[in-house]
């Protein structure tokens, strides 16, 4: 398993079955306040945020970053303003500014074969902010990186060739590890990094980036390649995807990926939505899963979106109590996340990438309701 994705397995929930008695009511509010102080305490000096042992800095600091602006603090007013204001400065800072746009840090062991998890991460952040930021000369600043971070994220993408099952041929692209122009022309790619810079150029668009439709049409078709028969996405496209192994987590992840495009009504927003149907709703509740720190934050923003009565919609020949909710999914998910919170810090930790990426994911599922940032609004 590849380090990054791998270290996201470890559940954050309790390992109690939905079926059993009613979860007990919690005060998510103050679960929420207890994580944000917790994140806020654990802030570098140089405003950064890192996995155990400095790892993934640029990854882990615009999760926490976009943790406290779903708060409702901004980079100029709010209760975790400075923190906000500081992991801003940190992405700006000259030492981190390159020419080409990379927000990674190629000289970090643990980024140097992996940066494009934090150009996604990064460049999702940093868009969040260009939308609030009102000081003409910082917000200079965010549009030149942000642009060139867009750029950068564009000529990163592989380009392949898929044949449908019509026989008509189209140009298709994902996103590696690192880009596809460092990577000695294996072309290789893979769904979660191809869905967090799907993610991210959406969030930049959102904020009047000018983003290529053609770099956003290519992934939305290698989504379209990668999945099989049963609607699941796969690890990476092989050209023969359709009968390969559907990852659930990955499956979560596109669908935000088609609602996020407005694609309500598609079929294959609708073929992802029934594979997770089959094969992550059972588990809801129930203990962990692979990847589930990645699976949770995906699958929470989708049934956000899809909240009480879009299924209804998609699947109007659907009995309404096999709906999926949001209403459902938060009963059953945000007790067992409040269960599993540590009563000492606030923090919650989940495998050996440690507590900045299980507290961030957490305390990002438990505001979706704020409905703050436009990247996750209905």
């Amino acid at each position: 398993r590849r380090l990054f994705l791998s270290a996201l397995a470890a559940s954050p929930f309790a390992a109690r079955a939905a079926a059993q008695d009613p979860p007990r009511r919690v005060n998510i509010e103050a679960v929420v306040d207890k994580g944000l102080e917790s994140l806020k305490r654990t802030q570098g000096g140089d405003g950064s945020w890192s996995a155990q042992g400095g790892q993934y800095p640029t990854s882990m600091t615009a999760l926490a970053g976009m943790a406290m602006l779903m708060e409702g603090s901004t980079i100029r007013e709010g209760k975790y303003s400075d923190q906000i204001r500081k992991a801003v400065n940190w992405f700006l800072a000259p030492n981190r500014v390159r020419e080409n746009g990379l927000l990674g840090d190629p000289n970090n062991p643990t980024e140097s074969q992996r940066y494009m998890y934090g150009q996604g991460f990064g460049t999702l952040f940093l868009a969040c902010i260009y939308g609030e930021e009102e000081d003409m000369a910082q917000r200079k600043k965010l549009e030149a990186v942000l642009t060139k971070g867009v750029d950068f994220i564009a000529k990163a993408q592989t380009r392949k060739t898929h044949r449908k099952p019509e026989g008509r041929e189209v140009e298709i692209g994902g996103w590696g590890y690192v880009s596809a122009a460092d990577s000695g022309g294996s072309g290789f790619d893979e769904g979660s990094v191809t869905i967090t810079q799907l993610q991210a150029l959406r969030a930049a668009r959102n904020a009047g980036i000018r983003v290529p439709r053609e770099t956003i049409d290519k992934s939305l078709a290698y989504l379209e390649a990668c999945t099989t028969n049963d609607g699941g996405i796969v690890y990476n496209y092989t050209g023969n995807s359709a009968n390969g192994q559907g990852r659930p987590a990955l499956t979560a992840a596109a669908i935000c990926c088609g609602f996020s495009g407005g694609q309500y009504r598609g079929e294959l927003p609708k073929k992802w939505l029934k594979n997770c149907q089959r094969h992550i709703w059972p588990t809801v509740g129930r203990g962990r899963q692979a990847h589930d720190e990645y699976q949770t934050y995906y699958f929470a923003q989708a049934m956000y979106v899809l909240g009480d009565d879009r299924w209804g919609q998609m699947f109007p020949d659907d009995a309404r109590d096999t709906w999926l909710t949001w209403s459902k999914y938060k009963e059953a998910v945000y007790p067992y996340i409040a269960e599993a919170q540590a009563p000492a810090d606030g923090s919650w930790n989940g495998g050996f990438v440690g507590p900045a990426l299980a507290t961030s994911v957490n305390l990002c599922v438990l505001q979706l309701e704020k409905a703050i940032l436009p990247i996750y609004q209905r």
